[in-house]
């Protein structure tokens, strides 16, 4: 889908610049990769680079004094969240909002797109979980497997199910699901459905038929990103927002 152009001269406008402000030198703005989520960022595919990526390149287009560095370097979530917190990048697409995170970093106001809560088991389990009970219930056998850093942690938490976050990764939750480790991996759907398809696991693992919570992905700063540059931030993707690119993104990323 193509969408309705904003011109240099009037984007510079909206910004209250100057022609000349962004003309010389863009403003380079530090930030990260989260490995193992392949929705988010996926540096090898041309054809599907990552939703966070994309709309990294979606800014950048639409502020040309602005650009991302480092977005190529795939981090664990957990250094990430470090990274954010010591002043070491300066912007991450995209996380989910917690009270805690919210203390260490900010967030721009703009949802970028919504995760569903979602758990996977193996192919010739017995059972089917369709709610909190249930999972519940299978944690109390073996503790449900959540990826290391994952904020979906909080909501096992809350719905008094056991977990383990031994495994690095969603791509390791599935790994040790597969062998026998646990009988549920928990996380969020837009992450696990690519994961699903891998040779490894196709045929050998299924999603249970329900979502147990929905939340919201948003772009977050550092504490000492100027604020001149946090608003650029934000009028640009209240623009994606506006013109629908940031809803058709999602979509597109939802289909297999």
């Amino acid at each position: 889908m193509r969408y309705p152009a904003i011109t240099r001269r009037a984007w510079l406008a909206v910004l209250g610049l100057a022609p000349w402000a962004v003309a010389a030198q863009p403003v380079l703005l530090r930030t990260v990769a989260q490995s193992g989520a392949p929705v988010k960022y996926a540096p090898g595919d041309s054809a599907r680079p990552g939703l966070c990526a994309e709309v990294m390149g979606a800014v950048e287009r639409l502020d040309a004094g602005l650009r991302f560095e480092g977005q190529r370097r795939l981090t664990p979530l957990r250094r990430v969240e470090r990274m954010l917190a010591q002043g070491e990048i300066d912007v991450f697409f995209c996380l989910l909002n917690t009270a805690e995170r919210a203390r260490q970093w900010d967030y721009l106001p703009v949802p970028l797109y919504r995760v569903r809560h979602v758990a996977v088991q193996r192919q010739n389990d017995p059972t089917t979980l369709r709610g909190v009970a249930e999972l519940r219930g299978a944690g109390l056998h073996k503790p449900v497997l959540v990826a290391q850093g994952s904020v979906l942690a909080q909501a096992l938490r809350q719905d008094r199910v056991p977990f383990s976050d031994a495994a690095r990764s969603d791509v390791d939750a599935l790994r040790m699901l597969m062998l026998g480790r646990s009988d549920v991996v928990y996380g969020q759907d837009m992450t696990l459905l690519p994961l699903l398809s891998l040779p490894e696991f196709a045929g050998h693992l299924r999603l249970a038929p329900v979502a147990f919570h929905e939340e919201t992905q948003y772009a977050v700063v550092a504490k000492h990103l100027p604020p001149l540059l946090t608003r650029r931030l934000l009028q640009a993707l209240q623009t994606l927002e506006r013109e629908g690119f940031l809803r058709d993104l999602a979509e597109r990323y939802r289909q297999p």
